[in-house]
């Protein structure tokens, strides 16, 4: 089974903009509500692959409800198993799609230690073969080696682990050799420094603990530092201009589900790509207004 990890989940309010003018009454062309965080769009990337999942984390509130519910009524594949938190709300992001993507994301509810710890025990239930993805922000009430410790939890029992997040909780997780880690260009240049080069970076993560390092470049497409140490470069398959928020999640999902297949490196990587070009294609901006 593959379980993921949303600590952080959200509602995003997706809409399509004209110019935006600062200090001023702006009005989007179109919006759309997207439940998930990036955890959940792996599960639902998953699904559409045919692949089950079970989503943990952590909901807050009435909008914490609305997620967990509209998960459960329409994804069959994916089964919902979060911790509702006892106060705060399930946070809103703003995606304002225009000349350019511009994203606001907002604070998480807090998490206290008695519900990190009934996250953790839900890792008992893990056993060989099964897969743990490992995906967004830390919210607030956690540490930064949070997704460590979720390792740690798991460690010895056979468990394919991927992570996808950035900065101190990325860092911490490499010394227990996850199977995959998938940042972004943005976040191994927080990492590394601007400029750094990506394939350079994808084999120092390699080096640092990482089985499988794949750095998502968005319209540039990808680059895999593979467990034998070979480097490989994809490009983007998709022209669609659609929207391409959850893209790297459906890339994620693509991988482990190419590995869970027996696929490995450059085929694992095409399918990766694969999947990420049909979501941004999915996702296409149907609704402009004349």
């Amino acid at each position: 089974m593959i379980y993921t990890v949303t600590l952080n989940p959200s509602i995003d309010c997706v809409m399509a903009v004209g110019a935006i003018e600062a200090g001023a009454t702006n009005r989007a062309l179109s919006q759309e509500l997207r439940f998930g965080g990036k955890g959940v769009n792996v599960s639902r990337a998953l699904a559409r692959i045919g692949e089950a999942s079970v989503a943990l984390g952590f909901t807050a509130g009435f909008t914490g409800e609305a997620l967990a519910r509209h998960t459960a009524e329409t994804e069959r594949l994916i089964t919902p198993d979060f911790i509702a938190l006892r106060e705060g709300v399930t946070r809103v992001n703003v995606k304002l799609r225009g000349e350019a993507e511009t994203e606001i994301n907002a604070p998480g509810p807090r998490v206290g230690a008695e519900e990190a710890n009934a996250l953790l025990k839900k890792l008992d239930a893990l056993r060989e073969g099964d897969t743990l993805v490992l995906s967004g922000s830390l919210p607030s009430g956690l540490p930064a080696d949070f997704y460590a410790r979720m390792l740690a939890r798991v460690r010895g029992k056979g468990v394919r682990a991927a992570v996808d997040t950035s900065g101190a909780a990325l860092e911490a997780c490499l010394p227990f050799r996850p199977f995959l880690v998938k940042p972004n260009k943005q976040e191994i240049e927080a990492l590394f420094g601007a400029g750094a080069d990506p394939a350079e970076c994808a084999f120092r993560l390699r080096e640092a603990g990482a089985r499988n390092a794949l750095v998502s470049l968005g319209a540039d497409g990808a680059v895999l530092a593979d467990e034998t140490g070979a480097v490989i470069f994809a490009e983007a398959k998709s022209r669609s201009g659609g929207c391409t928020v959850g893209a790297g999640d459906a890339a994620l999902a693509g991988f482990i589900a190419a590995a869970a297949r027996g696929a490995a490196g450059a085929k694992a990587l095409d399918f990766a790509m694969e999947r990420a070009k049909e979501w941004i294609e999915a996702n296409a901006w149907r609704s402009q207004l004349s």
